[in-house]
């Protein structure tokens, strides 16, 4: 039976990976003892990867594919596919910033200010790059982890990727400047994506994850109106796209379905009943295909 290798990002992301594959069909189970995840689809093996390293393994097909951020692509130089863009984090929905921070009172207030300084970071590549477009001479060390709690002792500053800036400012750590944002892209293997199982695959995962994060901060509604009501019905609903329109047993009555941001719930349904809608429902989404 043909299978198809997949890299699940270890760290950061992996909780919330595991939650949007579950959404979109497939449970993955990690034990703490092990790198090897299970799957509920035989055609799957999973393995647990850093995110910095996804992109060499894909490259060299160890891996077929797998979620890393686009960060980590350009910081390797990993040539491999970008299948899609997948916009999530550990704990948001925004691009990831990675940011040069620096201690709140210290004597390092601007850029200028690094001239000659040390500056710690997993992402040496980018930093040096950084640098050199500014004209700063630093020097720049690689950093194991941890990196917040370096400065001031250790390092001068730090470059660090951050979703809410809630650790640097914990760490007493002030943004002086943005080098760069990123989002998570499933990669795969040019090879891998030349097999016609493979790909489609590939492929199909890439839908369902999408769809996924598509559907996020959505819900639907469902509801009767009379037809004499429809055209203010449809006024006050702003509609994802036009609402699906079905007949009734009752020939003055239509059934209204349609898909509508979450958090505008609460002012239209109010509205709704006003204006003549009944059996209201409002259900959950998982996936959303347009």
């Amino acid at each position: 039976m043909a299978q198809l290798v997949l890299g699940i990002p270890k760290g950061s992301l992996e909780t919330s990976t595991v939650e949007m594959f579950e959404k979109a069909g497939y449970k993955i189970k990690i034990s703490q003892r092990s790198y090897y995840p299970t799957i509920n689809d035989d055609e799957i093996e999973c393995m647990l990867i850093r995110a910095q390293e996804m992109g060499r393994y894909v490259e060299e097909g160890i891996l077929d594919c797998g979620l890393t951020g686009k960060d980590w692509i350009v910081e390797t130089g990993a040539d491999v596919v970008e299948v899609s863009e997948l916009v999530y984090g550990k704990v948001g929905r925004k691009p990831l910033r990675w940011v040069l921070a620096v201690p709140e009172n210290g004597p390092i207030q601007k850029i200028e200010d690094l001239e000659g300084k040390r500056i710690a970071t997993e992402a040496v590549g980018m930093t040096k790059k950084y640098l050199e477009r500014k004209g700063i001479k630093a020097h720049v060390e690689f950093s194991w982890g941890a990196t917040e709690v370096k400065p001031p002792r250790l390092a001068d500053a730090i470059v660090e990727i951050t979703e809410t800036g809630s650790s640097l400012k914990e760490n007493k750590l002030k943004i002086i400047d943005e080098l760069c944002t990123s989002t998570t892209r499933f990669i795969a293997n040019k090879n891998s994506m030349l097999d016609a199982w493979k790909k489609n695959k590939i492929e199909k995962i890439a839908l369902l994850l999408k769809s996924v994060l598509d559907a996020e901060g959505k819900v639907g509604l469902m509801m009767n109106v009379k037809k004499d009501n429809l055209e203010t019905i449809l006024g006050i609903l702003p509609a994802l796209q036009r609402p699906t329109i079905s007949k009734l047993a009752d020939a003055d009555w239509i059934a209204l379905n349609t898909i509508i941001e979450e958090d505008t719930v609460r002012d239209i349904i109010p509205e709704l009943l006003k204006k003549g809608a009944h059996g209201i429902v409002e259900y959950p989404l998982n996936k959303l295909f347009y």
